[in-house]
Order: C-alpha cells, then structure tokens, then sequence
C-alpha cells in the first residue's frame, strides 16, 4: 500500500462534498472537516479521513442526523446542558466551546455536558481550542463498549479519552490527551484497513484470548493501559461522560463503525477554568517556570511535542494519506 499526498485545503474541501451528498448540511460537514483533517495533521489517523466511510454510512442510515442542529437545552450560571441531537459530535462541541468560553471569563470556572452524542474525535482537539481562548481545560467522553471491567471478559466502557490542555506564553498549549485503552480503538480500525496485523497486547478476541487480527479485536475487546489502575480510570470518565450527561453507557451504545443500530448517545463533559483567576494571576509565569524545570533533564520531551512536529509537517508538506483510502472517499463523492 502507497501513500499518496493531498493539501490540506482540498482533503478538506473532499470531505464536505462527500458530507454534503450523503444527508448532511453544509455547515455540519465544515465542522466534521474541520476536526477530522485536523487529527489527520496530528498524525491521529483513527480519528482522522479514515472515519469518512462510517460516517457516511451513517448519516445515510439515519444512526447519525447529518442535518441537526445542537442546542443549549438547559442553563445555570456557570454551566450547560448541550443537546447534541444525534447529530454529529463537532457541531456541538463547537457551541460548547463557545459558552465555555464565554462563562469561565465571566464566572471563573464553567462545566458543558453533552448528551445525544456521537463519535467525537481528538479529545485534545476540543481542548486545545479552550486553552487558545486562555482557559485550562478537561474533557471526558465515553464510548461504545469496548473495554471489559478488569479481571472480565465483556466489554462494558468504551475507550473513554480524556484531556488537559493549558495556555502557555508565546508557545502552543500544553496538552495530555489520553486513550485509556493501551491504544485509541481508531488504530484498529485503521489497520484493519490497511489489511495490517495489530502488535499483541493491544486487545482480546470474543473468548478473551489475546489477538493480532484487528477484525477479531473489533469484535472483542480492548486491554486498558495501567492494568487495574487504568480499568478504574476508564470507569471514572464513564461517570464523568455518561453518567453527569444522562447519555448512554458504554454498553448501552451502539458502534460509531457501523450503519446499524440505534443512535450511539453517548455523552462528554467538558470542564473550563480561568487560570489567572485561580492563580492570582501567576499562572502563566508558574507553568513556564515548571515546564523549564522539566526540560532542564537530557532525553524529556512535553506532550504534545509530536503531534505538533507532525501538524507544523502537514502544514507545509500536505496530508500523506492511503491511496486505497482516497480511492474510497473519491468513490463516495460521485
């Protein structure tokens, strides 16, 4: 398999045509893009141009209603209740982010939960853009089953992603963005279709056996990264996702792979704090401080620092992407 390169302007411009033709509007295909060509510049390619097929699929199935518009469905003084409306996640994290935005400014520390959700993308994503607004976020999202409860064998959590992101001065943003499973289940996906084995230990078969095929993984279950410690995270977020959101726990939700099924529903949480308010406003000057501390060791590197390598790569050089992919999302386009 060959990659082949395409500029980030017209990979963009594809993925709403294709979005556009298959039941969805124009301005929810421009937030889909926006996210999807943005993890594909990060080297995230699970949540990236591999999506577009089952996002297609879906929308056309009506699992996804590719013409929702999200909602401010409740209000209180410093938080909201986004009503994603089976619609595509972007959208109404993009609204989210914009009333985050605005009430941490005004109240200091501000919460959004969504809920009638979908497939969401980078975690990181979302909370680098609040970081660019000047404010520390956390963002938490469950997905459909995929990870059992240690020491069993079915699949009750989904991978369930967490992030922090925090601004710093003349630089980018710190930013943790975390799969709780060993690895992000869209790296199955993705070499399942690059007809690629998986390195053992990523997942489980049905029967609990360790496995290389990723078609057998997807079907199976993912290994949660730290052991007990992490299946207990994993848990955490799917409180802090499902459970404050009202959304549908990871068992109760159906695959973002597949056009069958109901709506997956699932739910996020993002949380936005004004740092210089928390801090006294010696924030910015205390992070760098910690952060030059880090640096001062031979071998360290923040996180982050790759995907940023990697964004600053596509940015001059172009998307390098599978040309059987561009072969399917050309398909689609017609």
């Amino acid at each position: 398999m060959r990659d082949v390169t395409l500029s980030i302007t017209d990979a963009q411009g594809l993925v709403v045509s294709i979005l556009e033709h298959h039941q969805t509007t124009t301005e929810n295909a421009a937030h889909v893009a926006k996210a999807l060509i943005a993890a594909e510049m990060d080297g995230q390619r699970g949540h990236g141009l591999s999506r577009v097929p089952s996002y297609v699929a879906q929308s056309v199935s009506g699992k996804v209603n590719g013409k929702a518009v999200p909602i401010v469905a409740e209000r209180m003084s410093a938080a909201v209740r986004i009503d994603a409306a089976n619609g595509f996640a972007y959208p109404a994290f993009d609204l989210a982010i914009s009333e985050l935005t605005t009430l941490a400014r005004e109240m200091g520390i501000a919460a959004a939960s969504v809920f009638r959700s979908h497939h969401f993308g980078q975690a990181g994503y979302h909370a680098e853009r609040l970081a660019n607004n000047g404010l520390v976020a956390l963002v938490f999202g469950n997905s459909p089953q995929a990870i059992a409860p240690w020491g069993g064998n079915r699949g009750v959590f989904g991978t369930n992603p967490i992030a922090f992101a925090a601004p710093r001065i003349d630089n980018i943003p710190l930013l943790i963005d975390l799969s709780l499973s060993k690895v992000a289940r869209g790296k199955v996906l993705v070499a399942q279709q690059k007809g690629e084995s998986i390195p053992e230990g990523w997942a489980l078969d049905q029967m609990g056996h360790p496995t290389t095929d990723p078609g057998e993984a997807l079907n199976g279950t993912m290994l949660p990264m730290g052991g007990a410690k992490g299946a207990a995270l994993v848990l955490m977020v799917e409180i802090m996702a499902a459970g404050l959101s009202g959304a549908n726990f990871g068992y109760e939700a159906t695959s973002f792979f597949t056009a069958e099924g109901p709506p997956p529903g699932v739910g996020q949480l993002m949380l936005a704090f004004d740092p210089m308010f928390f801090s006294g406003g010696a924030f910015s000057i205390r992070l760098e401080e910690l952060l030059s501390e880090i640096l001062t060791q031979d071998n360290v590197r923040l996180p982050g620092t790759l995907r940023s390598a990697l964004r600053q790569k596509a940015r001059q050089e172009g998307l390098c992407i599978p040309s059987e992919l561009l072969d399917e999302l050309k398909a689609l386009n017609q």
